[in-house]
């Protein structure tokens, strides 16, 4: 028997992930498809919920998300949503590279496609930047050259994810960088727009390509440019172009397309790359990858190891909160 996850409210203050915790102890906890206990809500934005979860058939924890905004459907779109979510759940199901997460299953419930994860145990790049305001050159680096391994697995797959940003990047113990949350992720080329018009994604890392006229929508280059969003938030301890608005963000680029770079080393001619307005002239992938390389492999590079903190100061607070869930 199919059953849907239970609504409710979360809060980014402590209280309120706790009130919602308990309130699930006390409830009786939904079974999706008779297999996965939802056990506890570990995660919300725009486009759904992910739950810890219980897998009953193979005894082990996974992790849990609806790929639907069921808010912004209708009964007369949600046959074409059901259908396109499941090609998507197909899709990000057959990635598999050390820099992407697992995806184990894809399940439908009557009004929601789920995907099964890899429940992991990690911090995201945006917590280090909260706790340490900046990284070292040499880490950044290595994160970014993982992430962008794991972009090209993606991409190779025809799928875009769309909202790229430290706190979609988590980082293990041993240095291990993992490209997760495809809750947003869609295949190239497809609509732009959500059912109210609203450009999809995180106002801080979305390109300025996706708000022309003519965009194409979401592409491989969409997410190189939020990669650079994210390295030059990692080195230089803020966002490139501030803003809590799209509008805020997207004036910015235009006025000052070029932003400082202040810390960032030998890593500042990929991030510009990567931060060229038109994605004609963008990085691709394989040349960025070729720069990170290099960058890690140059011994004039201040090397302050794998685990190490940036020594220099933050040019200021990292804003917006990179926790901060896409629109």
């Amino acid at each position: 028997m199919h059953s849907e996850d239970r609504a409710g409210r979360a809060d980014d203050g402590q209280g309120g992930r706790f009130a919602d915790r308990r309130a699930d102890d006390e409830a009786p906890r939904t079974v999706i498809d008779d297999r996965y206990e939802l056990l506890e809500r570990i995660g919300r934005g725009g486009m759904g919920e992910v739950w810890k979860a219980h897998d009953r058939r193979l005894n082990r924890y996974v992790a849990v998300k609806g790929l639907l905004d069921r808010n912004a459907m209708t009964p007369g779109t949600q046959a074409t949503a059901m259908q396109r979510a499941r090609r998507e759940a197909e899709a990000i199901a057959k990635i598999e590279h050390l820099n992407v997460v697992t995806v184990h299953d894809q399940v439908e419930t009557d009004n929601q496609v789920w995907i099964v994860m890899k429940l992991l145990e990690a911090r995201s790049l945006g917590d280090l930047l909260s706790r340490d305001g900046v990284l070292a050159v040499p880490r950044a680096a290595n994160i970014g050259l993982q992430v962008l391994q794991g972009l090209r697995a993606v991409h190779a797959a025809s799928v875009v994810h769309r909202d790229v940003k430290p706190g979609n990047v988590l980082v293990r113990d041993d240095g291990l960088a993992i490209l997760v949350d495809f809750g947003i992720a869609t295949f190239e080329g497809a609509d732009r727009v959500t059912r109210t018009g609203s450009v999809i994604g995180t106002p801080s890392y979305l390109a300025p390509e996706l708000f022309a006229p003519a965009s194409p929508g979401p592409t491989p280059a969409s997410d190189l440019w939020a990669l650079g969003v994210t390295l030059y938030e990692a080195v230089e301890g803020r966002v490139p172009f501030a803003g809590q608005e799209v509008w805020e963000v997207q004036e910015n680029i235009r006025q000052s397309p070029d932003p400082a770079l202040r810390y960032a080393g030998p890593l500042a001619s990929v991030i510009q790359g990567l931060l060229v307005t038109d994605p004609r002239e963008r990085l691709d992938a394989a040349t960025a990858e070729a720069m990170l390389r290099e960058v890690l492999a140059d011994p004039a590079s201040p090397n302050a190891g794998a685990a190490g903190a940036a020594t220099h100061p933050p040019t200021a607070v990292s804003t917006p909160n990179p926790s901060t869930p896409p629109t």
